[in-house]
């Protein structure tokens, strides 16, 4: 069990649902014209599927992860960060495809369950077109490092990041609640994208050396160190000042700008990232962005609520 918990990488967990958090918020607290409460609109059985699915995809990538690169040699004596499962041999190779279809299968169950309740027998379409967006989400979290045409080999992977846990994340989950698609919720979900993509690009600057070698071509290999630190700079720097511009159009009070106390974690982060020429010192940096994402999310949704108070009375007392 604790070899599977390891495998699992727990740190990753709270960066996975930082999208789910603030798209179920930003529903609670922007009601829809045909939706007078934040009862009606939100759910506690739509928020904890779909928190559920997502932490069953992030495991998913986990596992998958682990197998593709561990089946492929990548993970081998050179590799920077701390060892994985089948690197190591405490976990087989057959052990955990089964561990990956087991999960495939119950994160897919999670997410036909999560579309029943916010749809219901109505509204057929989006059931579909979300069952497919379910299942692109776990071929995806598959197909990142298993398999001859794995796209994180490719260099694709922060693509499929920034679209799968920022805007899907974020903007999939408020579309659950509301029925439709808020323009102003863009702003966050691409900066929760842009951080997630800032995670994997430090994972992959660590392990720019090792990749290299096992013909793993990432973003960091293709464009070198240096390029990479700029890279990284512009996606965090960038996720900041969205979610600034998103407080300004929301016409936020003084009060409401508490998020920014997630930017002094964030911008240490940034200086060490720069001060750094040693690949094995951004290890600790990966949870400590992750964290920093996390609490970002956390704080904006506070911020998002301008009656938190009776927000929650009214959930605990008269929420579905």
């Amino acid at each position: 069990m604790k070899h599977w918990i390891e495998a699992a990488r727990l740190r990753t967990l709270p960066l996975s649902v930082s999208g789910i958090i603030v798209g179920s918020i930003y529903a609670l607290s922007n009601p829809t014209e045909t939706i007078n409460t934040p009862t009606e609109v939100f759910s506690w059985k739509i928020f904890g599927f779909a928190l559920l699915t997502t932490l069953g995809l992030q495991v998913l990538s986990n596992f998958a992860n682990d197998y593709g690169d561990g089946v492929k040699g990548t993970d081998n004596a050179d590799r920077v960060g701390p060892q994985r499962a089948i690197q190591s041999g405490v976990i087989t190779p057959q052990a955990m495809k089964k561990a990956i279809i087991i999960t495939s299968l119950l994160t897919l169950l999670s997410a036909i369950i999560l579309i029943y309740f916010a749809f219901g027998k109505d509204n057929f379409g989006y059931s579909i077109l979300f069952l497919l967006l379910g299942i692109a989400a776990i071929f995806a979290a598959i197909k990142y490092t298993v398999g001859n045409s794995a796209y994180g080999y490719r260099g694709f992977g922060d693509v499929f990041v920034f679209i799968f846990f920022g805007l899907v994340s974020t903007l999939g989950v408020n579309f659950l609640y509301a029925k439709e698609v808020d323009p102003l919720l863009i702003l966050p979900a691409i900066s929760i994208g842009l951080l997630s993509v800032g995670v994997l690009n430090l994972n992959n600057m660590r392990d720019q050396e090792s990749d290299k070698k096992a013909g793993k071509n990432t973003i960091v290999v293709q464009i070198g160190a240096a390029n990479a630190k700029v890279y990284h700079y512009t996606l965090i720097v960038t996720a900041m000042l969205l979610v600034v511009i998103f407080a300004i159009l929301s016409d936020y009070n003084f009060d409401q700008y508490l998020f920014i106390l997630a930017y002094i974690p964030l911008t240490k982060h940034l200086i060490t990232v720069y001060k750094n020429h040693d690949p094995k010192q951004l290890d600790p940096e990966l949870k400590k962005l992750a964290l920093s994402t996390f609490l970002l999310s956390i704080l904006l949704t506070v911020c998002m609520i301008s009656l938190i108070s009776d927000i929650i009375v009214n959930l605990f007392l008269g929420g579905r």
